[in-house]
């Protein structure tokens, strides 16, 4: 198995005949000119995961490549004219390589903000990508593709996560909003009070009141 990360929670497995790229969005690059793909998996709707912009062109160099997503990004892609096959936990796929779906939901942001379906793949038995979730199947995971900096993420749940699956190896991804501090100050924007501003203070900026 050979994995090459394209920044953020992109990932691209090889493993046995299969080419798979797991999660194409908004922070990652470099995977718009892959070839020979045997499938795009989709973990969740979210723009970091998704980029309906620039996911047509790389099913038209990979024609052969099958479109997997969640159901609720399957069904946003189809309002695009992108067809994907929705899947659900308990499913396994054969792209070349195995792929067992586990998951179902996305993990909390806020109690305000609604869960959104999200799933997680198990990719030849061994690396496991939960997308924006603690996902814990009932396998032993070899590889784990560890969520590092969100919204819903607290470093010390990593952390536990890590420890709950103990894999042999461990990956940082989803790290890119390390140094995108915006949907973080959208989701302070967009859940303050009423009578609260939300003021960013860029470095040697300054606030007077």
């Amino acid at each position: 198995m050979r994995l090459t990360k394209f920044e953020h929670s992109c990932v691209l497995v090889e493993d046995g005949d299969g080419r798979v790229l797991i999660d194409p969005g908004g922070f990652s690059h470099g995977f718009e000119s892959l070839t020979g793909l045997t499938a795009v998996l989709v973990t969740h709707q979210h723009a970091d995961h998704l980029d309906a912009g620039r996911l047509p062109a790389l099913l038209e160099a990979n024609p052969q490549a099958q479109l997997y997503a969640d159901a609720g990004s399957a069904a946003i892609l189809a309002e695009s004219g992108i067809a994907a096959t929705g899947v659900q936990p308990g499913e396994r796929l054969n792209v070349g390589t195995t792929i067992d779906v586990f998951g179902g939901h996305h993990a909390v942001i806020h109690p305000d903000v609604p869960v959104i379906p999200n799933v997680a793949y198990l990719v030849g038995g061994r690396f496991l990508h939960p997308g924006d979730s603690y996902t814990i199947p009932d396998v032993d995971v070899e590889i784990l593709g560890l969520p590092t900096a969100a919204p819903w993420l607290k470093a010390g749940e990593s952390v536990d996560y890590l420890r709950a699956l103990t894999p042999h190896v461990a990956i940082p991804i989803h790290e890119a909003l390390l140094a995108v501090p915006d949907p973080f100050f959208g989701l302070f924007e967009r859940l303050a009070p009423e009578e609260t501003e939300l003021r960013v203070v860029a470095a040697g900026g300054t606030f007077e009141a």
